[in-house]
């Protein structure tokens, strides 16, 4: 049942309403549960928060318990980026790999079925999925979470998966607005900027948006990012140009506006959580999230009291706030009436899409493994997004097919030869990331394929670099689903 602190006025939960703060833990704190009872009306959780689906299930049912209607919002991209599977790694490939194989009727199956297991335990808004345009083969926090460079491959791809995943009742949270892919810094540690001219912009960044909306998409992230061709002095997430003019008037969108974390350093750095927050729903947004790295009462009650103070100062204007909060119920009526569906259930369809997304290359015919190899992660430092929780590379998967499989992680000016050293006579497998980015990890395969040429290549991010090795699999994605793929077809099975 819905109930409502008798003396909660009307701003002061219109201010909670808005708000979409995460906490630490695997139950709901007594805070959060007391702030649902005022009015707030979202809550966003990450891998701290989810040990197993019967564990989440029960967070979901005890935040209902205090309002049926609550929104319950997760990171869930699948790929790279999983908060169901933190700790193994997620059963589905990501955008990327869904990009190359370019079949949006598996996208969608594939979207349908994440939505599916999400609503199964109680969530039911997703941020995702990422529609940004990787035009930056070097942008260090999208590449395999975008569908790929082609906007209107990334456009098909996001339309699709909106509908999938909202077939279950899940809604779609269509991001980073106005598009984050030709960006080379990543906005959790400062504000990155996009000098495209307005019609680059409408070409390439915004395709995905409008198919995204014409999908009916229920809920827009913005991006902390600095796009001086629609606004030089203010980010996607703090301009009214952007959210407002461009956003809803020019694209058509009615849909929830929802802000990208304000505790990351594009925001927090420059204008501080309070002041981004003001500013956010002035400029348009109705939702800011909070929570991924601040996760207390406290900054619940700080920004609470920052949209209210900003109503009684007149830098708010008070019908804003409360349309803002508006659309948020609205949302929230719409995944309480939207039953999930437990039919159609297709467990296997994440790894039949992480199969169909390999790119083999070789110099000849290849031979399966039967011996266990050594497998060298050649491992750069995770972006936040991702995180460094979650596991990934074939080694699990490689031992499961060829057991005695050994393996070790390196990283830096040595990895080559300390891999070399590492393996002994054994057949390397080389798993890399994204090798064009980073001049270590190519150094080190020149090292490894120049002392043994039979040494097979996995490549689990953007297969920018030329393919080399006795064989180079590019899985498009480091998931485990990916993982199994690549380590199959190794071992011949």
């Amino acid at each position: 049942m819905t109930t409502f602190a008798s003396d909660t006025d009307t701003l002061t939960r219109d201010a909670l309403t808005v708000l979409q703060p995460g906490f630490t833990g695997t139950a709901a704190p007594d805070w959060l549960l007391r702030r649902i009872g005022e009015g707030l009306a979202s809550v966003g959780l990450f891998g701290r928060n989810i040990a197993s689906p019967e564990q989440l299930a029960a967070l979901t049912a005890q935040l209902r318990a205090e309002r049926d209607d609550v929104l319950v919002a997760v990171d869930e991209e699948g790929g790279d980026v999983t908060r169901l599977e933190v700790r193994t790694g997620s059963s589905f490939p990501g955008n990327h790999a869904l990009g190359a194989v370019d079949d949006v009727d598996l996208t969608t199956e594939v979207a349908a079925e994440l939505g599916r297991r999400l609503a199964a335990c109680g969530v039911n808004f997703n941020w995702a999925p990422s529609a940004d345009v990787n035009s930056n083969p070097g942008n260090p926090v999208i590449g395999v979470r975008s569908f790929g460079a082609d906007p209107a491959l990334v456009a098909r791809h996001t339309a699709a998966y909106v509908t999938g995943l909202q077939s279950a009742g899940v809604a779609a949270c269509t991001k980073h607005f106005p598009g984050h892919g030709d960006t080379a810094v990543d906005s959790h540690h400062a504000l990155p900027r996009i000098d495209a001219d307005a019609t680059v912009l409408g070409d390439r960044e915004l395709a995905p948006f409008r198919a995204a909306i014409a999908a009916g998409t229920k809920a827009v992230m913005s991006a902390h990012i600095l796009v001086p061709a629609l606004d030089p002095d203010r980010p996607a997430t703090l301009s009214g140009t952007v959210l407002t003019d461009l956003l809803r008037r020019d694209l058509g969108y009615d849909g929830l506006i929802v802000t990208d974390g304000m505790e990351m350093r594009a925001i927090s750095g420059t204008y501080g959580i309070e002041r981004g927050s003001v500013l956010a729903v002035a400029a348009g947004a109705d939702a800011i999230c909070v929570g991924g790295g601040l996760a207390d009462d406290e900054t619940v009650r700080r920004l609470r009291d920052a949209l209210v103070a900003g109503v009684r100062a007149g830098e708010l204007p008070e019908e804003r706030l409360a349309d803002a909060a508006e659309r948020v119920r609205k949302l929230a009526r719409w995944t309480a009436t939207s039953a999930a569906k437990a039919d159609g259930a297709d467990s296997e369809v994440g790894l039949r899409a992480a199969r169909r997304a390999l790119k083999v290359t070789g110099a000849g015919p290849f031979t399966p493994l039967t011996a266990p190899p050594y497998v060298a992660a050649l491992t750069p430092v995770a972006n936040i997004a991702v995180g460094d929780e979650t596991p990934w590379g074939v080694t699990a998967e490689l031992a499961a097919l060829l057991p005695g499989t050994e393996a070790g992680t390196f990283a830096g000016e040595e990895a080559g030869p300390a891999a070399l050293e590492a393996a002994g006579p054994r057949r390397i497998v080389a798993v890399v990331r994204d090798e064009h980015r980073h001049p270590w990890m190519a150094a080190a395969l020149d090292t490894l394929l120049t002392a043994r040429p039979d040494t097979i290549v996995v490549e689990m991010g953007v297969p920018q670099a030329a393919p080399r090795g006795a064989l180079h699999i590019a899985t498009h994605g480091a998931s485990r689903a990916s993982g199994r793929a690549a380590a199959e077809l190794i071992a011949g099975t």
